[in-house]
C-alpha cells in the first residue's frame, strides 16, 4: 500500500513568511521537510526514504550573513515537522527527514552547519548517523535529542563527535541557545580550518624561500671565494717574490691587501655560519650547562696567548636544549666578554661573571664583563648582523657572533637582551623556556676559575 507524504520548504524571508510546495510518493512512512527563502514555487519529490526538497528565491543584501543551515532527523514525524516550522521562523534554513538514510543522502547533496538528530531511531541510531555524517562532512556540528532515560547514551554520542545534547520534550527557550552555540562552534571550526590552511601555505612559502636563500648563500660564497682566493694567492706570491725588495711603504700596501682579503674570507665564513644556524634542525636533550661552560672556558684559555681574565661562575641550571647550539651561544658570549675585558689598565685584573637562575617557566643565563660597556641606546643594534658599535674597531671580530646567539635563542623559543653603561661593563642575558623550571628564583655561590 502506498502512502503519499507532503514535503514543503520552510524558511525565513524579509517578512518571515514561507513559500514553496512539493509533493511526492513513497512506499514507507518517511517524511521530508525542506527550507527555502523568499517566495516562489517549490518543486520536490518524495521517495521511499521520504526525501524532499523545496526551492525559492529571495533578494538578500550582500552585507547580511547567510542563515545557518540545519538538518533535522527524527522518526517522530509530527515532532520533526513542528521543529522545522518553529526553527525556520527563527531565521534558520531547515531541512528535515524522518529517516537516517535519507538524511545522509541529503548531506551528500549539500552542506549543512548543524545536524540535529534524535538518538533512538529504527534502523540506524543517532550515534551511527552522527558517525556516518561526520565521515561525509567532518566540519558538521552534531547535536543529539534524547529522553531523560538516555543521558548515558547522550554522553556516548558526545564522545562520538556530538558537541551538545537537548532533552526531550524540550521548550524553545532551551534548544535555541544550544543551536546558537553549535552554529558558533561550526563557524569557529571553519575559521580554524582556513587559518590552518593559510599557515600551511605560509610554511610552504617560507620553506621555499629558505631553500632559495640557502642556495643563494652557497652561490654567493662560491662566487666570492673564487676571486678572493686568486687575490690571496697572487698577493702571497708577489710578497714572496719581490716583497724583500720593496720599500717599506709598498710592503705595507701589500700587507694591507692580504689583510683585507683575509678579513673578507672571515666575513664569508661568518655569513655561512649565520645561514647554517637558521637551517639546522634542533636536536634537544638534557644539557649539563655547568660542564658545557667549563669546557668553553678551557678552550678559550688554551687558545689565548694573553693572560685570561678571572672567571666567576655561579649557578648554571641544567636545561633541555640543543647542546651544540647552546655551546655556541656561550662560546660567543664568553669570547665577547673576554675580548672586551682585555683592554683594562695594567695591574687591574679583568673579571667575567657567568651564571643563571630559574625564573618561573624559564631559565635565564647571563654573561657579564667589566669592559668599556656601550651606550644603552645601541642595545638593540648589537644583534644585527655585521654591526660594529663605535669604539669596538680595535677588538677583533666580524659582527656576526651576537646575531648567531640571537638566532639560536629565538629558535629555542627564548629571547636575548643586553644592558650596559659606558665605562661600566656589559651584561648579556638570554632566557630558555623550560617546562617545570620552578616557581621562583634561586641563587648559588660563585666559583672562581
Amino acid at each position: 500500500m502506498k502512502a503519499h507524504h507532503p514535503a514543503r520548504a520552510v524558511g525565513p524571508d524579509a517578512t518571515n513568511t514561507t513559500a514553496g510546495t512539493a509533493a511526492g510518493s513513497g512506499t514507507d512512512t518517511g517524511m521530508a521537510r525542506g527550507s527555502g527563502t523568499g517566495t516562489g514555487t517549490g518543486t520536490g519529490t518524495g521517495t521511499g526514504t521520504g526525501t524532499g526538497t523545496g526551492t525559492g528565491m529571495a533578494a538578500t543584501p550582500e552585507a547580511e550573513v547567510a542563515p545557518a543551515r540545519l538538518l533535522i532527523v527524527d522518526d517522530e514525524v509530527r515532532h520533526m515537522e513542528a521543529l522545522c516550522d518553529t526553527l525556520a521562523g527563527h531565521g534558520y534554513l531547515v531541512v528535515g527527514h524522518a529517516g537516517a538514510e535519507a538524511a545522509l543522502a541529503e548531506l551528500r547533496r549539500g552542506t549543512f552547519d548543524v545536524l540535529l538528530t534524535d538518538l533512538v531511531m529504527p534502523g540506524m541510531t543517532g550515534i551511527e548517523l552522527l558517525r556516518s555524517a561526520l565521515a561525509i562532512d567532518p566540519r558538521l556540528v552534531g547535536v543529539v535529542m534524547t529522553g531523560e532515560g538516555s543521558i548515558a547514551t547522550a554522553v556516548e554520542a558526545m564522545r562520538s563527535g556530538a558537541t551538545d545534547y537537548v532533552l526531550k520534550p524540550f521548550r524553545l527557550a532551551s534548544i535555541l541557545p544550544v543551536l546558537g552555540r553549535a552554529v558558533e562552534i561550526g563557524r569557529l571550526r571553519r575559521e580554524n580550518n582556513r587559518l590552518q590552511a593559510s599557515l600551511r601555505r605560509r610554511a610552504d612559502e617560507l620553506e621555499a624561500i629558505n631553500r632559495e636563500l640557502d642556495a643563494f648563500a652557497r652561490s654567493v660564497s662560491h662566487d666570492l671565494r673564487t676571486p678572493l682566493n686568486a687575490l690571496v694567492g697572487f698577493s702571497t706570491l708577489l710578497g714572496q717574490q719581490v716583497g724583500p725588495t720593496l720599500p717599506p711603504r709598498e710592503r705595507g700596501w701589500l700587507a694591507g691587501v692580504q689583510q683585507a682579503a683575509e678579513r673578507m674570507t672571515q666575513l664569508i665564513d661568518a655569513l655561512m655560519r649565520l645561514s647554517h644556524m637558521g637551517r639546522r634542525t634542533l636536536e634537544v636533550g638534557e644539557v649539563q650547562v655547568a660542564a658545557l661552560v667549563r669546557g668553553v672556558i678551557a678552550e678559550l684559555q688554551a687558545s689565548r696567548a694573553a693572560p685570561p681574565p678571572r672567571f666567576l661562575i655561579g649557578e648554571l641550571p641544567d636545561v633541555v636544549a640543543d647542546g651544540p647550539m647552546l655551546r655556541q651561544v656561550f662560546a660567543n658570549l664568553i669570547s665577547n666578554a673576554v675580548k672586551f675585558s682585555s683592554g683594562r689598565p695594567p695591574g687591574r685584573e679583568a673579571t667575567v661573571r657567568i651564571g643563571g637562575e630559574r625564573d618561573g617557566d624559564s631559565v635565564v643565563f647571563f654573561v657579564s664583563d667589566d669592559g668599556p660597556g656601550f651606550d644603552p641606546a645601541d642595545a638593540e643594534r648589537l644583534f644585527d648582523a655585521f654591526i660594529r658599535l663605535k669604539g669596538s674597531e680595535q677588538v677583533e671580530g666580524n659582527g656576526v657572533g651576537l646575531s648567531i646567539v640571537q638566532r639560536i635563542v629565538q629558535r629555542h623559543g627564548g629571547r636575548v637582551w643586553a644592558s650596559a653603561a659606558p665605562g661600566q661593563g656589559a651584561t648579556f642575558r638570554f632566557s630558555l623556556p623550560q617546562e617545570g623550571a620552578g616557581p621562583g628564583k634561586t641563587k648559588a655561590p660563585e666559583v672562581s676559575l
